[in-house]
């Protein structure tokens, strides 16, 4: 009988993505653009609790930054539903094409901010040379873990202590920062001076390459947040 009944829930939920309506991502409801350039297209995803997005189309490869534990239900079109478990600032990387519908079974709303690179036929074929694609780096009061590199695109999560400070970096490329917490940040860049940056959770920044700077936590709680270096 429970088998009996798993093969009835399953055929149900395929038959309902079947009769789903298909979106493009643009026109998704629960999808917010929030920074729009050559390079990427920024999303703030919210889907309430007990909600479901639209079935949508992904036409380039994207990643995502999970914003709180979450749990969710991924309905791919012509495949069984998956139930994700994610961790707040987990981020990861999507190929496209493919469609689906995100399902918030929880109590809680499912927040990410999704990254379409709208240049990823080419980046596919990027040369960018990294000099580490996977590692943790340690540095007084906070750390830099390597998570990924996708289309030639460096994807890292920092955790900095009150008081922590990232050393001194050259960005020879331009890069996107999204704020995974609340953030009160100083950046001193060389030649320039220190700016001050205040971001929400979910907030993204495009910033332009060839500068050295460094970042400082100068908010008395701990700051995570997640960078994309392009090539």
């Amino acid at each position: 009988m429970k088998r009996h009944a798993l093969f009835c829930l399953l055929a149900t939920l395929l038959a309902a993505q079947a009769l789903a309506p298909e979106v493009e991502l643009n026109a998704e409801p629960h999808h917010h653009l929030t920074l729009e350039n050559k390079y990427v297209r920024v999303y703030n995803v919210e889907v309430p609790p007990h909600t479901d997005t639209l079935m949508h189309w992904h036409r380039h490869d994207y990643i995502y930054v999970t914003l709180g534990i979450t749990e969710v239900v991924n309905e791919v079109k012509d495949k069984p539903p998956a139930t994700i478990k994610l961790q707040d600032g987990e981020t990861h990387f999507s190929p496209a094409p493919f469609a689906h519908i995100a399902s918030n079974r929880s109590d809680q709303p499912f927040r990410n901010v999704t990254i379409e690179i709208v240049d990823d036929e080419n980046l596919r074929h990027s040369t960018a040379h990294w000099d580490e694609d996977r590692a943790l780096e340690t540095f007084p009061g906070g750390t830099q873990q390597i998570l990924f590199v996708k289309d030639g695109i460096r994807a890292s999560e920092f955790k900095l202590q009150p008081g922590g400070t990232v050393p001194k970096y050259h960005h020879t490329g331009p890069h996107l920062l999204v704020a995974v917490s609340d953030l009160d940040i100083r950046s001193d860049v060389e030649g320039m001076g220190p700016m001050p940056g205040h971001f929400k959770s979910g907030d993204s920044k495009w910033l332009p390459g060839n500068y050295s700077h460094t970042i400082t936590n100068t908010a008395t709680k701990p700051a995570k947040f997640v960078t994309l270096e392009f090539p």
